[in-house]
């Protein structure tokens, strides 16, 4: 423990052993194997499209998932799946909404009177919730949650890192210039929590022409190898703009969507990297 320590572990990221102790369990009727929380440095990037495309692998693979939709100022997870029945629960504790496929998703529009609703809460609040999310909702027996990280390394980025038992991280970025910093500061947030990270995902990485086939980068050249290599970090993916994904997402029909291939090496290096025992 360093000696200008306050005791105040909520503020901290230190990798002290009291640290530790802020690991929460979940209620008795959860068990949940292994936990990945897909990341962005900054918003705008596609993070919950890459959730939910992992997911729905993840799913199709054979294993029990689960979504923690931990951006509660901007849940979108119900959207891609098509969810609208609102969260129920009982004496102990609260039931996920399941997709399709029977994918468990727990998201702060499940529990709110309307969609559009804004959350004007302060930020030990919101990532109360969170806390809650993992706690006190019965997830059942599953073998991958994947988290839906809000943007940033604020209050519920760091609740997540010290309450929940995070077994790694998939990093979510863009081609722009700014790339660089902005994955710099969630590389660093997650080597100063003592969290793995997988790899990184480069979205809207290029287009293709429906025509000619030629890819064009639309916000300059990949930047993927580049930043990868910097902070020592595998590449995942290139993924492309591509309207049939987005399209899907807004009509709530992601499990349906065959154009995802992009993610299967980024799923693969999931499944490699954090193996269900």
């Amino acid at each position: 423990m360093s000696e200008s320590c306050n005791h105040d572990c909520s503020s901290c990221s230190s990798k002290c052993s009291a640290a530790n102790d802020l690991i929460e369990k979940t209620n008795e009727f959860s068990k949940v194997k292994k936990v990945i929380a897909v990341v962005s440095g900054k918003g705008g990037v596609g993070k919950s499209m890459v959730t939910s495309t992992l997911a729905v692998m993840s799913q199709r693979k054979g294993y029990k998932t689960a979504i923690l939709d931990a951006d509660i100022t901007g849940p979108s997870i119900p959207k891609a799946f098509g969810v609208n029945e609102k969260a129920k629960g009982n004496d102990h504790g609260i039931f996920p909404a399941e997709t399709t496929t029977g994918i468990g998703v727990m998201s702060l529009n499940l529990l709110v009177e309307n969609d559009t609703d804004p959350v004007i809460w302060r930020g030990p609040v919101i990532a109360g919730t969170v806390k809650q999310f993992w706690t006190d909702v019965i997830w059942g027996d599953v073998d991958y949650m994947f988290i839906d990280m809000p943007p940033g390394t604020g209050d519920v980025p760091l609740t997540v890192f010290q309450s929940i038992p995070v077994d790694g991280i998939v990093i979510v970025t863009s081609p722009q210039e700014l790339v660089s910093m902005i994955v710099g500061k969630a590389v660093k947030m997650a080597e100063m929590m003592n969290i793995p990270i997988i790899g990184i995902v480069e979205n809207m990485s290029y287009v293709e022409c429906d025509c000619c086939g030629k890819k064009i980068n639309l916000y300059g050249e990949s930047k993927l190898d580049e930043v990868a290599a910097q902070y020592g970090i595998k590449a995942l993916a290139r993924m492309p703009i591509q309207p049939k994904l987005a399209s899907a997402c807004d009509k709530g029909t992601i499990e349906l969507c065959e154009d995802s291939q992009w993610l299967t090496d980024a799923f693969d290096a999931v499944e490699s990297a954090v193996p269900v025992e």
